[in-house]
């Protein structure tokens, strides 16, 4: 069993995670159940700005919210002293109703709406990162509306292919996202920019996709970026105060998962930045970038209570779990592996190989296909580990199951962040219309 951050086994047998019991918080809290180790991402965070810090360039680390957003979590990476990312009016409005300062909230998108641009604007957020032209159209627009300026980066496709599943791969041409560095569009996007009379362009954005374990993509991105950069100076005069290089940097979810150390993958980028920007004799940009999976990911467990068992013999055994798809779509939507105990009897070995099943009434609800653990029993704690990226952010009530509890645990107190939705919740938002109200009369 890999653990990560604090989690341990204690001296009943049982997992621990941030010095609390699994089994306790699954008793006080119900499952499934959301447990963030928050001493372990705050250790992320500052692995990300120490690395920065050694580094000796001008920098900013934000923290792609998508991943996990809650207010909670707002609050903690700004504590931490972390930019924050949104990409939705939902996320910039959390981050606002969390305190979240406007000034350090950049917003993302590809297809931002008149409300979010608006939105952005009269909150006075930090930048933009435009994406297309129709954005940098209305964004100009409704910036004149309202009297005021509004920073700006351009999001660019430097046409590099990261190697990772190709619905999380952001990098190359053929994608949603930016101006394309090879059809010319990056350019003219930049003029358009410098022409507008309400957006400051400030400097442009790259990402090149998700759970990247190597730094060849960020090296090459960085060095397409500086090209760029020189032939933007020689064709408008203009030179990028910040380049801002995504995220993307991968986590172990299971054995043979090997990502860098946090300090490699930062290295890379700022040598890669300061060699190709001096060689074209521009000066050094601020270094920006957006780590999200990396910061959360690893920090998250899942905890469920075992339920059904189905045995096909010589052919499979299913044990379904109190959660599945509806809390973590990640296996159904692109294959995602994950690693998991038993919470409550951690420390035994194993004794059969099982297929954990959600109870979602889809047959590809599955979370993990062939897992080694102690002969199960009905009751039972199963922990699925490095769940705190992209699980609650993506969970739904699809079957009108409620979502899950989150809670962040460290120093042995167990905090509830996130309250589990009641059923009262889940028809809140329900209205019948007026003639379905009345009785029908049966003759």
């Amino acid at each position: 069993m890999y653990l990560h951050g604090t989690s341990k086994i204690n001296e009943h047998g049982r997992l621990e995670i941030g010095g609390v019991d699994t089994l306790e918080l699954a008793q006080r809290f119900g499952t499934p159940l959301y447990v963030v180790d928050e001493a372990l991402v705050r250790r992320r965070c500052k692995e990300y700005m120490d690395a920065f810090r050694a580094s000796g360039v001008s920098f900013d680390v934000s923290y792609a919210s998508k991943a996990f957003c809650v207010k909670a979590m707002c609050r903690l990476v700004e504590e931490e002293g972390l930019s924050l990312d949104v990409v939705s009016d939902g996320e910039l409005y959390t981050a606002l109703e969390a305190g979240f300062p406007a000034e350090r909230i950049h917003f993302h998108g590809n297809n931002k709406t008149a409300e979010e641009l608006a939105m952005g604007l009269d909150a006075r957020i930090g930048f933009f990162v435009v994406d297309n032209f129709i954005e940098m159209h209305l964004l100009n627009e409704l910036a004149k509306e309202r009297g005021v300026r509004t920073n700006v980066l351009l999001r660019i496709t430097p046409g590099v292919e990261a190697h990772t599943h190709e619905y999380i791969s952001t990098g190359q041409e053929d994608v949603k996202f930016g101006f394309d560095l090879g059809n010319g569009s990056a350019m003219k996007a930049v003029r358009d920019a410098l022409e507008a009379t309400q957006l400051d362009l400030i400097g442009i954005h790259s990402h090149i996709g998700s759970q990247i374990f190597e730094v060849e993509g960020f090296r090459v991105a960085a060095e397409k970026v500086a090209d760029f950069a020189a032939d933007v100076r020689r064709e408008t005069g203009a030179e990028f105060r910040v380049v801002n290089l995504g995220g993307g940097f991968g986590i172990r979810y299971v054995e043979g998962d090997k990502p860098l150390m946090v300090a490699d993958y930062v290295k890379a980028i700022t040598d890669a930045v300061k060699e190709r920007f001096t060689s074209h004799g521009l000066q050094v940009p601020e270094i920006w970038i957006e780590p999200g999976r990396s910061i959360v990911g690893d920090a998250g467990t899942t905890l469920y209570t075992i339920g059904t068992v189905k045995e096909i013999p010589g052919i499979r055994k299913y044990v379904a779990v109190d959660g599945g798809m509806t809390d973590n779509p990640r296996p159904a939507l692109y294959d995602a592996k994950y690693e998991a105990a038993l919470a409550n009897r951690a420390n035994e070995e194993a004794e059969e190989v099982v297929s954990i099943a959600g109870k979602a009434c889809e047959s590809g609800d599955m979370l993990i296909w062939d897992l080694a653990l102690p002969r199960v029993r009905h009751g039972d704690i199963l922990a699925v580990f490095c769940t705190g990226a992209y699980n609650y952010s993506m969970a739904s009530n699809y079957n009108r199951i409620r979502r899950p509890a989150v809670v962040f645990a460290k120093d042995g107190k167990a905090e509830l962040v996130v309250r589990r939705e009641t059923y009262e919740d889940l028809v809140s938002n329900d209205v019948v219309p007026e003639r379905l109200r009345k009785m029908s009369v049966v003759k």
